[in-house]
Protein backbone atom coordinates (compact mmCIF):
# COMPACT_ATOMS: atom_id res chain seq x y z
CA UNK A 1 0.00 0.00 0.00
CA UNK A 2 1.16 3.16 -0.85
CA UNK A 3 0.38 6.90 0.91
CA UNK A 4 -0.61 8.59 -2.69
CA UNK A 5 -3.61 5.77 -2.88
CA UNK A 6 -7.35 5.78 -2.93
CA UNK A 7 -7.11 3.24 -0.69
CA UNK A 8 -4.77 4.84 1.73
CA UNK A 9 -6.40 8.03 1.99
CA UNK A 10 -9.96 7.57 2.19
CA UNK A 11 -10.43 4.13 3.65
CA UNK A 12 -7.20 2.93 5.52
CA UNK A 13 -5.95 6.02 7.19
CA UNK A 14 -9.68 7.13 8.96
CA UNK A 15 -10.16 4.02 9.86
CA UNK A 16 -7.06 3.30 11.73
CA UNK A 17 -6.58 6.76 13.03
CA UNK A 18 -10.50 5.98 14.73
CA UNK A 19 -9.39 2.86 16.27
CA UNK A 20 -6.46 4.31 17.56
CA UNK A 21 -8.14 7.55 19.15
CA UNK A 22 -10.79 5.45 20.83
CA UNK A 23 -8.58 2.68 22.80
CA UNK A 24 -6.07 3.41 26.05
CA UNK A 25 -2.64 3.80 25.42
CA UNK A 26 -1.84 -0.30 25.78
CA UNK A 27 -4.37 -0.81 23.30
CA UNK A 28 -2.59 1.93 20.85
CA UNK A 29 0.22 0.37 20.35
CA UNK A 30 -1.43 -3.02 19.57
CA UNK A 31 -4.06 -1.72 16.98
CA UNK A 32 -0.95 0.55 15.32
CA UNK A 33 0.57 -2.57 15.26
CA UNK A 34 -1.64 -4.44 13.66
CA UNK A 35 -2.51 -2.04 10.98
CA UNK A 36 1.08 -1.48 10.02
CA UNK A 37 1.40 -5.51 9.33
CA UNK A 38 -2.01 -4.55 7.03
CA UNK A 39 -0.32 -2.02 5.25
CA UNK A 40 2.82 -3.89 4.49
CA UNK A 41 1.73 -7.36 3.68
CA UNK A 42 -1.27 -5.31 1.66
CA UNK A 43 0.81 -6.79 -1.68
CA UNK A 44 2.59 -9.56 -0.40
CA UNK A 45 1.76 -11.01 3.23
CA UNK A 46 4.82 -13.05 3.24
CA UNK A 47 7.25 -9.95 3.07
CA UNK A 48 5.56 -9.29 6.58
CA UNK A 49 5.96 -12.70 8.05
CA UNK A 50 9.75 -12.48 7.08
CA UNK A 51 10.01 -8.63 9.50
CA UNK A 52 8.24 -10.23 12.11
CA UNK A 53 11.00 -13.07 12.01
CA UNK A 54 13.78 -10.16 12.04
CA UNK A 55 11.38 -8.44 14.84
CA UNK A 56 11.69 -11.45 17.17
CA UNK A 57 15.16 -11.96 16.85
CA UNK A 58 16.13 -8.62 17.44
CA UNK A 59 14.25 -8.02 20.33
CA UNK A 60 15.41 -11.79 21.76
CA UNK A 61 18.67 -10.19 21.33
CA UNK A 62 18.03 -6.73 22.73
CA UNK A 63 16.73 -8.93 26.05
CA UNK A 64 20.05 -10.50 26.11
CA UNK A 65 22.41 -7.83 25.46
CA UNK A 66 20.60 -5.95 28.59
CA UNK A 67 20.43 -9.34 30.83
CA UNK A 68 16.55 -9.61 31.13
CA UNK A 69 15.87 -12.52 29.17
CA UNK A 70 14.19 -15.12 32.08
CA UNK A 71 13.72 -12.45 34.14
CA UNK A 72 10.25 -11.28 35.80
CA UNK A 73 8.00 -8.90 33.93
CA UNK A 74 8.23 -6.56 36.57
CA UNK A 75 12.36 -6.16 36.89
CA UNK A 76 13.57 -2.68 36.22
CA UNK A 77 15.63 -2.19 32.72
CA UNK A 78 18.80 -0.71 33.49
CA UNK A 79 21.01 1.19 30.88
CA UNK A 80 23.95 -0.65 30.36
CA UNK A 81 27.10 1.75 31.28
CA UNK A 82 28.81 3.04 28.36
CA UNK A 83 32.18 2.02 28.74
CA UNK A 84 32.13 -1.14 31.07
CA UNK A 85 32.90 -4.17 29.58
CA UNK A 86 30.72 -6.51 27.46
CA UNK A 87 30.43 -10.47 28.42
CA UNK A 88 30.31 -13.37 25.71
CA UNK A 89 26.44 -13.83 25.89
CA UNK A 90 25.98 -10.24 24.94
CA UNK A 91 28.51 -10.18 22.46
CA UNK A 92 27.31 -13.10 20.72
CA UNK A 93 23.58 -11.68 21.12
CA UNK A 94 24.65 -8.57 19.34
CA UNK A 95 26.33 -10.52 16.45
CA UNK A 96 23.53 -12.69 16.28
CA UNK A 97 21.63 -9.89 15.49
CA UNK A 98 23.50 -8.33 13.27
CA UNK A 99 24.48 -11.23 10.88
CA UNK A 100 20.52 -12.49 10.68
CA UNK A 101 19.50 -8.84 9.64
CA UNK A 102 22.83 -8.33 7.37
CA UNK A 103 22.22 -11.69 5.71
CA UNK A 104 18.46 -11.45 5.13
CA UNK A 105 19.44 -8.04 4.13
CA UNK A 106 22.47 -9.57 1.80
CA UNK A 107 20.52 -12.17 0.05
CA UNK A 108 17.17 -10.34 -0.65
CA UNK A 109 18.74 -7.56 -2.49
CA UNK A 110 21.71 -8.79 -3.62
CA UNK A 111 21.34 -12.62 -4.57
CA UNK A 112 20.23 -11.39 -8.58
CA UNK A 113 23.37 -9.10 -8.24
CA UNK A 114 25.30 -11.50 -6.76
CA UNK A 115 24.56 -13.85 -9.79
CA UNK A 116 24.54 -11.66 -12.86
CA UNK A 117 27.88 -10.56 -11.57
CA UNK A 118 29.32 -13.75 -11.50
CA UNK A 119 27.80 -14.67 -14.79
CA UNK A 120 29.13 -11.98 -16.80
CA UNK A 121 32.42 -12.33 -14.67
CA UNK A 122 32.30 -15.90 -16.17
CA UNK A 123 31.52 -14.94 -19.65
CA UNK A 124 34.27 -12.14 -20.03
CA UNK A 125 36.82 -14.33 -19.33
CA UNK A 126 35.61 -17.46 -21.72
CA UNK A 127 34.16 -19.54 -19.04
CA UNK A 128 30.46 -19.81 -19.66
CA UNK A 129 30.32 -23.49 -18.69
CA UNK A 130 31.45 -21.87 -15.42
CA UNK A 131 27.84 -20.12 -15.31
CA UNK A 132 25.23 -20.42 -12.79
CA UNK A 133 22.23 -20.70 -14.79
CA UNK A 134 19.74 -20.84 -12.04
CA UNK A 135 16.27 -19.82 -12.76
CA UNK A 136 15.75 -18.56 -8.97
CA UNK A 137 14.75 -15.44 -8.86
CA UNK A 138 14.80 -13.52 -5.63
CA UNK A 139 11.79 -10.58 -4.97
CA UNK A 140 13.06 -7.75 -3.45
CA UNK A 141 10.37 -7.20 -0.17
CA UNK A 142 9.69 -3.08 -0.09
CA UNK A 143 11.33 -1.30 2.85
CA UNK A 144 13.71 -4.09 3.64
CA UNK A 145 16.49 -1.70 3.77
CA UNK A 146 14.74 0.85 5.87
CA UNK A 147 12.92 -1.44 8.43
CA UNK A 148 16.87 -3.48 8.28
CA UNK A 149 18.87 -0.51 9.12
CA UNK A 150 16.26 0.51 12.08
CA UNK A 151 15.71 -2.94 13.32
CA UNK A 152 19.91 -3.01 13.73
CA UNK A 153 19.99 0.11 15.25
CA UNK A 154 17.73 -1.16 18.38
CA UNK A 155 20.35 -3.82 19.17
CA UNK A 156 23.74 -1.52 18.70
CA UNK A 157 21.80 1.27 20.80
CA UNK A 158 21.00 -1.15 23.57
CA UNK A 159 24.48 -2.63 23.39
CA UNK A 160 26.49 1.07 23.65
CA UNK A 161 24.16 1.82 26.27
CA UNK A 162 22.65 4.61 24.34
CA UNK A 163 19.10 3.32 25.47
CA UNK A 164 17.48 0.70 27.70
CA UNK A 165 15.98 -2.05 26.03
CA UNK A 166 12.17 -2.34 25.23
CA UNK A 167 10.37 -4.99 27.30
CA UNK A 168 7.21 -5.64 25.76
CA UNK A 169 7.42 -7.17 22.55
CA UNK A 170 4.09 -5.68 21.63
CA UNK A 171 6.11 -2.66 21.71
CA UNK A 172 8.76 -3.16 20.08
CA UNK A 173 7.08 -4.74 17.42
CA UNK A 174 5.50 -1.19 16.82
CA UNK A 175 8.47 0.50 16.68
CA UNK A 176 9.56 -1.83 13.79
CA UNK A 177 6.48 -1.75 11.88
CA UNK A 178 4.68 2.11 12.23
CA UNK A 179 3.63 2.41 8.72
CA UNK A 180 4.00 5.95 8.26
CA UNK A 181 7.54 5.27 8.17
CA UNK A 182 7.55 1.65 7.52
CA UNK A 183 8.95 1.06 3.47
CA UNK A 184 10.42 4.41 2.73
CA UNK A 185 11.94 6.43 6.64
CA UNK A 186 12.42 7.82 7.97
CA UNK A 187 15.09 5.71 9.39
CA UNK A 188 14.29 6.22 13.20
CA UNK A 189 16.32 5.34 15.84
CA UNK A 190 15.32 3.12 19.04
CA UNK A 191 17.18 6.32 21.50
CA UNK A 192 15.14 9.17 19.91
CA UNK A 193 12.16 7.22 20.21
CA UNK A 194 12.10 4.97 23.17
CA UNK A 195 10.99 7.04 25.48
CA UNK A 196 7.72 8.06 23.58
CA UNK A 197 6.48 4.32 23.71
CA UNK A 198 6.75 4.80 27.57
CA UNK A 199 4.65 8.69 27.63
CA UNK A 200 3.53 10.88 24.65
CA UNK A 201 1.07 13.35 24.20
CA UNK A 202 -1.52 13.45 21.87
CA UNK A 203 -2.81 17.26 21.48
CA UNK A 204 -5.01 19.17 18.99
CA UNK A 205 -1.82 21.90 17.61
CA UNK A 206 -0.18 18.48 17.45
CA UNK A 207 -2.78 16.85 15.42
CA UNK A 208 -3.12 20.17 13.60
CA UNK A 209 0.81 19.94 12.86
CA UNK A 210 0.66 16.24 11.59
CA UNK A 211 -2.05 17.20 9.01
CA UNK A 212 -0.18 20.03 7.50
CA UNK A 213 3.09 17.96 7.10
CA UNK A 214 0.30 15.15 5.68
CA UNK A 215 -0.77 17.46 3.39
CA UNK A 216 1.99 19.36 2.14
CA UNK A 217 3.97 15.77 1.76
CA UNK A 218 1.53 14.78 -1.02
CA UNK A 219 1.70 18.03 -2.65
CA UNK A 220 5.14 17.59 -3.46
CA UNK A 221 4.41 14.53 -4.51
CA UNK A 222 1.42 14.75 -6.52
CA UNK A 223 1.80 18.32 -8.01
CA UNK A 224 5.75 18.13 -8.43
CA UNK A 225 7.51 14.50 -8.34
CA UNK A 226 4.65 12.99 -10.76
CA UNK A 227 4.87 15.93 -13.36
CA UNK A 228 9.02 16.22 -12.74
CA UNK A 229 9.17 12.12 -13.34
CA UNK A 230 7.11 11.96 -16.27
CA UNK A 231 10.01 14.30 -17.85
CA UNK A 232 12.75 12.84 -16.41
CA UNK A 233 12.09 9.22 -17.56
CA UNK A 234 10.61 10.66 -21.32
CA UNK A 235 14.31 11.95 -21.74
CA UNK A 236 16.15 8.85 -19.37
CA UNK A 237 14.21 6.53 -22.04
CA UNK A 238 15.27 8.10 -25.37
CA UNK A 239 17.62 6.63 -27.34
CA UNK A 240 19.67 9.68 -27.78
CA UNK A 241 18.60 13.58 -26.36
CA UNK A 242 20.22 16.63 -27.20
CA UNK A 243 22.57 17.99 -24.63
CA UNK A 244 19.78 20.72 -23.56
CA UNK A 245 17.12 17.94 -23.41
CA UNK A 246 19.70 15.68 -21.34
CA UNK A 247 20.21 18.60 -18.75
CA UNK A 248 17.13 19.04 -18.80
CA UNK A 249 15.92 15.95 -18.16
CA UNK A 250 18.43 15.28 -15.55
CA UNK A 251 17.19 18.23 -13.48
CA UNK A 252 13.90 17.40 -13.74
CA UNK A 253 14.97 13.99 -12.02
CA UNK A 254 16.54 15.77 -9.37
CA UNK A 255 13.45 17.61 -8.60
CA UNK A 256 11.76 14.42 -8.90
CA UNK A 257 13.77 12.46 -6.70
CA UNK A 258 13.67 15.15 -3.90
CA UNK A 259 9.92 16.22 -3.93
CA UNK A 260 9.13 12.66 -4.26
CA UNK A 261 11.37 11.20 -1.11
CA UNK A 262 10.95 14.47 0.87
CA UNK A 263 7.39 14.22 0.40
CA UNK A 264 6.89 10.38 1.70
CA UNK A 265 9.40 11.74 4.53
CA UNK A 266 6.68 14.85 5.38
CA UNK A 267 3.42 12.74 5.53
CA UNK A 268 5.60 10.03 7.64
CA UNK A 269 6.47 13.04 9.95
CA UNK A 270 2.89 14.17 9.57
CA UNK A 271 1.18 10.34 10.11
CA UNK A 272 3.81 10.36 13.47
CA UNK A 273 2.50 13.46 14.64
CA UNK A 274 -1.02 12.54 14.28
CA UNK A 275 -0.59 9.86 16.41
CA UNK A 276 1.37 11.37 19.01
CA UNK A 277 4.62 10.44 18.02
CA UNK A 278 7.65 13.08 17.43
CA UNK A 279 10.16 12.34 14.16
CA UNK A 280 13.09 14.00 13.84
CA UNK A 281 13.96 16.05 10.08
CA UNK A 282 15.08 13.97 7.18
CA UNK A 283 15.98 16.49 4.66
CA UNK A 284 17.04 19.82 5.19
CA UNK A 285 16.79 21.84 2.09
CA UNK A 286 20.26 20.15 0.45
CA UNK A 287 19.97 21.96 -2.74
CA UNK A 288 21.03 24.92 -1.31
CA UNK A 289 24.21 22.84 -0.29
CA UNK A 290 27.77 24.89 -0.89
CA UNK A 291 29.44 21.69 -1.12
CA UNK A 292 29.13 17.89 -1.59
CA UNK A 293 29.63 18.09 2.20
CA UNK A 294 27.10 20.24 3.17
CA UNK A 295 24.87 18.14 0.82
CA UNK A 296 25.44 15.34 3.31
CA UNK A 297 24.13 17.41 6.40
CA UNK A 298 20.71 18.21 4.53
CA UNK A 299 20.13 15.16 2.23
CA UNK A 300 18.61 12.23 4.01
CA UNK A 301 20.04 12.83 7.42
CA UNK A 302 18.24 9.63 8.79
CA UNK A 303 20.56 7.61 6.32
CA UNK A 304 23.77 9.86 7.19
CA UNK A 305 23.46 9.96 10.45
CA UNK A 306 23.02 5.86 10.63
CA UNK A 307 26.68 5.50 8.11
CA UNK A 308 28.24 7.81 10.58
CA UNK A 309 27.43 6.33 13.60
CA UNK A 310 27.34 2.60 12.94
CA UNK A 311 30.07 2.82 9.92
CA UNK A 312 32.30 5.59 9.25
CA UNK A 313 32.84 6.32 13.42
CA UNK A 314 33.38 2.71 14.00
CA UNK A 315 35.58 2.43 10.97
CA UNK A 316 38.02 5.25 13.13
CA UNK A 317 36.45 8.47 11.82
CA UNK A 318 39.17 11.04 11.15
CA UNK A 319 41.20 9.59 14.26
CA UNK A 320 43.71 7.81 12.86
CA UNK A 321 45.31 10.13 10.18
CA UNK A 322 44.51 11.70 6.88
CA UNK A 323 44.85 8.24 4.86
CA UNK A 324 42.66 6.09 7.25
CA UNK A 325 40.30 9.28 6.98
CA UNK A 326 40.08 9.10 3.33
CA UNK A 327 39.98 5.29 3.04
CA UNK A 328 36.86 5.50 5.93
CA UNK A 329 34.98 8.47 3.74
CA UNK A 330 35.09 6.22 0.47
CA UNK A 331 33.93 3.13 2.41
CA UNK A 332 31.33 4.42 3.62
CA UNK A 333 30.36 6.10 0.58
CA UNK A 334 30.66 3.08 -1.42
CA UNK A 335 28.70 1.14 0.45
CA UNK A 336 25.86 3.78 1.09
CA UNK A 337 25.94 4.02 -2.56
CA UNK A 338 25.14 -0.31 -2.51
CA UNK A 339 22.55 0.05 0.55
CA UNK A 340 20.41 2.26 -2.23
CA UNK A 341 20.56 -0.54 -5.28
CA UNK A 342 22.17 -3.80 -6.23
CA UNK A 343 23.76 -2.77 -9.33
CA UNK A 344 27.52 -1.09 -9.94
CA UNK A 345 25.34 2.38 -10.81
CA UNK A 346 25.14 3.03 -7.15
CA UNK A 347 28.41 1.65 -6.13
CA UNK A 348 29.88 4.10 -8.48
CA UNK A 349 27.40 7.11 -7.92
CA UNK A 350 28.49 6.43 -3.96
CA UNK A 351 32.10 6.13 -4.83
CA UNK A 352 31.94 9.67 -6.62
CA UNK A 353 30.81 10.99 -3.87
CA UNK A 354 32.82 9.70 -1.62
CA UNK A 355 35.88 10.83 -3.77
CA UNK A 356 34.07 14.70 -3.85
CA UNK A 357 33.74 14.38 -0.30
CA UNK A 358 37.64 13.60 -0.01
CA UNK A 359 38.68 16.59 -2.04
CA UNK A 360 36.93 18.87 -0.24
CA UNK A 361 38.76 17.42 2.86
CA UNK A 362 42.30 17.43 1.23
CA UNK A 363 41.36 21.30 0.03
CA UNK A 364 40.65 22.83 3.88
CA UNK A 365 38.89 26.04 4.59
CA UNK A 366 41.41 28.45 3.09
CA UNK A 367 41.41 27.09 -0.51
CA UNK A 368 40.29 29.29 -2.96
CA UNK A 369 36.62 28.04 -3.95
CA UNK A 370 35.83 28.75 -0.44
CA UNK A 371 36.35 32.20 -1.22
CA UNK A 372 34.04 32.05 -4.20
CA UNK A 373 30.24 33.71 -3.94
CA UNK A 374 27.95 31.87 -1.80
CA UNK A 375 25.57 31.49 -5.65
CA UNK A 376 28.20 30.15 -7.50
CA UNK A 377 29.35 27.38 -4.71
CA UNK A 378 25.47 26.60 -4.44
CA UNK A 379 25.40 26.57 -8.16
CA UNK A 380 28.79 24.29 -9.05
CA UNK A 381 27.76 22.16 -6.26
CA UNK A 382 24.28 21.33 -7.88
CA UNK A 383 25.72 20.36 -11.31
CA UNK A 384 27.90 18.08 -9.49
CA UNK A 385 25.04 16.54 -8.12
CA UNK A 386 23.26 16.14 -11.18
CA UNK A 387 26.06 14.34 -12.67
CA UNK A 388 26.08 11.81 -9.71
CA UNK A 389 21.99 11.48 -10.28
CA UNK A 390 22.81 9.81 -13.82
CA UNK A 391 24.33 6.75 -12.12
CA UNK A 392 21.61 6.96 -9.70
CA UNK A 393 18.47 7.43 -12.86
CA UNK A 394 20.31 5.38 -15.93
CA UNK A 395 19.66 1.48 -16.15
CA UNK A 396 23.14 0.56 -16.21
CA UNK A 397 26.50 1.39 -16.65
CA UNK A 398 26.38 1.78 -20.61
CA UNK A 399 23.26 3.72 -20.49
CA UNK A 400 25.05 6.42 -17.84
CA UNK A 401 27.83 6.36 -20.18
CA UNK A 402 25.59 7.71 -22.97
CA UNK A 403 23.83 9.89 -21.13
CA UNK A 404 26.69 12.01 -19.92
CA UNK A 405 28.09 12.01 -23.50
CA UNK A 406 24.81 13.56 -24.22
CA UNK A 407 25.10 16.18 -21.64
CA UNK A 408 28.95 17.26 -23.10
CA UNK A 409 26.66 17.39 -26.35
CA UNK A 410 29.34 14.88 -27.96
CA UNK A 411 26.86 11.92 -28.00
CA UNK A 412 25.97 10.25 -31.60
CA UNK A 413 21.99 11.79 -32.34
CA UNK A 414 19.58 9.64 -34.29
CA UNK A 415 17.06 10.93 -36.70
CA UNK A 416 13.73 11.74 -34.51
CA UNK A 417 15.25 13.11 -31.66
CA UNK A 418 13.49 16.59 -31.94
CA UNK A 419 10.56 14.58 -31.06
CA UNK A 420 10.06 14.21 -27.94
CA UNK A 421 10.58 18.18 -27.23
CA UNK A 422 6.98 18.30 -27.52
CA UNK A 423 6.25 16.34 -24.63
CA UNK A 424 8.96 17.35 -22.07
CA UNK A 425 8.60 21.12 -23.27
CA UNK A 426 4.89 20.47 -23.10
CA UNK A 427 3.44 24.00 -20.86
CA UNK A 428 2.33 21.64 -17.85
CA UNK A 429 5.44 19.80 -17.47
CA UNK A 430 7.62 23.13 -17.96
CA UNK A 431 5.35 25.15 -15.00
CA UNK A 432 6.01 22.03 -12.83
CA UNK A 433 9.75 22.06 -12.83
CA UNK A 434 9.55 25.91 -12.80
CA UNK A 435 7.70 25.64 -9.56
CA UNK A 436 9.73 22.96 -8.28
CA UNK A 437 12.80 25.09 -8.89
CA UNK A 438 11.08 27.96 -6.98
CA UNK A 439 10.34 25.93 -3.84
CA UNK A 440 13.65 24.62 -4.17
CA UNK A 441 15.88 27.26 -3.75
CA UNK A 442 13.25 30.07 -2.55
CA UNK A 443 10.23 28.62 -0.17
CA UNK A 444 10.48 27.71 3.24
CA UNK A 445 10.82 23.74 4.02
CA UNK A 446 7.68 21.77 5.78
CA UNK A 447 10.00 21.73 9.10
CA UNK A 448 9.75 25.75 9.29
CA UNK A 449 6.62 26.19 7.31
CA UNK A 450 4.37 24.14 9.94
CA UNK A 451 6.47 25.61 12.88
CA UNK A 452 3.22 27.64 13.51
CA UNK A 453 0.55 27.51 12.29
CA UNK A 454 -1.98 30.27 11.20
CA UNK A 455 -5.14 30.49 9.45
CA UNK A 456 -4.09 31.33 6.67
CA UNK A 457 -1.28 28.90 6.54
CA UNK A 458 -3.68 25.89 7.84
CA UNK A 459 -6.15 26.90 4.25
CA UNK A 460 -3.28 26.44 2.37
CA UNK A 461 -2.38 23.20 3.56
CA UNK A 462 -6.32 22.36 2.80
CA UNK A 463 -6.85 23.53 -0.45
CA UNK A 464 -3.29 21.62 -1.16
CA UNK A 465 -4.38 18.25 0.06
CA UNK A 466 -7.90 18.67 -1.96
CA UNK A 467 -5.91 19.90 -4.99
CA UNK A 468 -2.98 17.22 -4.34
CA UNK A 469 -6.15 14.19 -4.11
CA UNK A 470 -8.35 15.34 -6.91
CA UNK A 471 -5.03 15.51 -9.27
CA UNK A 472 -4.37 12.22 -7.81
CA UNK A 473 -7.48 10.29 -9.31
CA UNK A 474 -6.47 11.74 -12.36
CA UNK A 475 -2.62 10.66 -12.89
CA UNK A 476 -1.54 7.02 -13.87
CA UNK A 477 2.18 7.40 -13.00
CA UNK A 478 2.28 7.17 -9.32
CA UNK A 479 5.42 5.51 -8.21
CA UNK A 480 7.65 6.31 -4.99
CA UNK A 481 11.44 6.21 -5.77
CA UNK A 482 12.61 5.04 -2.58
CA UNK A 483 9.70 1.75 -2.37
CA UNK A 484 12.56 0.18 -4.44
CA UNK A 485 15.45 0.51 -1.81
Amino acid sequence: MVFSSHIFFFYFLPLALAVYYVLPMRGKHVSLTLFSYVFYGWANPWFATLMLFQTVVDYVAGMMIAGQWGLPSDAPVELLSMNGPRSRTQKAALAIALISNLALLGFFKYFNFGVDTYNSLASSMGLDAARWDTVLRVTLPLGISFYTFQSMSYTIDVYRGDARAIRSILDYMCYVAMFPQLVAGPIIRFQDVADQFLVRTHTVEKFARGVSFLSLGIAKKILLANPCGKVADTVFDAATTSAADAWYGVTAYAFQIYFDFSAYSDMAIGLGLMTGFVFAKNFDSPYLSQSMTEFWRRWHLSLSTWLRDNLYIPLGGNRHGSVRTYFNLAATMLLGGLWHGASWNFVIWGGIHGGVLGFERLQGKDSLYRRLPSPVKTAITFVIILLTWVFFRAKNLTSSVRYLQSMLGVGARQDGTALIDGLIYHPYYLCCVLLAAVITWFCPQTWDFTRRLTWPKAVFCVVALCVSLLVMETQAFNPFIYFIF
